[in-house]
């Protein structure tokens, strides 16, 4: 995949095969999102679910870093306006409980370092691989920003207490190999081998059964945040042993080849 700089932009879009792959793209200032960029991501988001023959999403940035987040400005804006209107956070929050919950697998290919929101927009995928010089930074207790909810508890189910703790109130730089360590990176890989690495894990989701990973994934993510449907997911189990999916992944096993789902 190319890091080279386009022409800055609102995320482009990429399809190849069963995969989709978002690229932020305004590499100038570090893949900073503007509140236009949300409503596009949206979108795509939309688009994505709504094409079958999608089977994975990998999240990028053009340049030498992943992105620095939602763009202050706004935020700042919003801050001294005399009328109170949906905060940055708000907006931000709705596009990455989207991501989080968007039924196709997804990849953050962290192609650099990742700051502010964007920390949140990586932690909702469902697998993080990072290059080794990779750092992350959150920054809202230096700035006198409260978190939204929807973030903090990402933090906190995906990482532990101790470790949303010292991220969000000691704002301080962590490294790529310590990224690994408390388990916001999946995988910590060479520059070299980061495309490698990611088509080996994009090539295993796309090959799995559609179904059977889009309720799980749902299952998982309701379990993490104590919100799990049991009937739904009963129904979804039981569903599943009168399936299609199941009787050629059993009649591929049985024929020792790959399934085709």
């Amino acid at each position: 995949m190319s890091d080279t700089a386009d022409a800055a932009s609102g995320p482009v879009l990429e399809i190849t095969g069963t995969r989709a792959t978002i690229r932020l793209n305004r590499p100038k200032h570090l893949n900073r999102l503007q509140a236009e960029d949300l409503d596009e991501l949206m979108q795509l988001f939309d688009r994505i679910e709504a094409d079958p023959a999608i089977r994975v999403l990998v999240l990028t940035g053009t340049g030498r870093a992943f992105s620095a987040g939602y763009d202050l400005n706004s935020v700042a804006e919003r801050a001294v306006s005399a009328k109170e209107q949906q905060s940055a956070g708000s907006a931000f929050e709705v596009v990455v409980n989207r991501l989080e919950d968007l039924g196709v697998p997804t990849i953050c290919r962290l192609n650099g370092g990742v700051y502010g929101g964007s920390t949140d927009l990586a932690l909702a995928c469902d697998f993080r691989i990072g290059v080794d010089t990779a750092e992350m930074f959150m920054p809202a207790a230096r700035l006198g920003l409260h978190y939204y909810k929807g973030g903090i508890k990402r933090y906190v189910t995906r990482l532990g207490v101790d470790n949303a703790k010292k991220l969000f109130l000691t704002a301080t730089r962590i490294s790529a190999p310590e990224m690994l360590r408390i388990g916001y990176l999946t995988d910590m890989v060479p520059e070299e081998t980061l495309d490698e690495e990611v088509d080996k894990l994009a090539t295993i989701l796309a090959g799995n059964a559609p179904n059977a990973m889009r309720g799980m994934k749902r299952a998982i993510n309701e379990f993490a945040r104590g919100e799990l449907d049991e009937l739904a997911a009963d129904q979804r189990h039981r569903d599943s042993m009168r399936g299609d999916e199941i009787k050629e992944g059993i009649k591929a096993f049985a024929e020792k080849r790959p399934p085709r789902f």
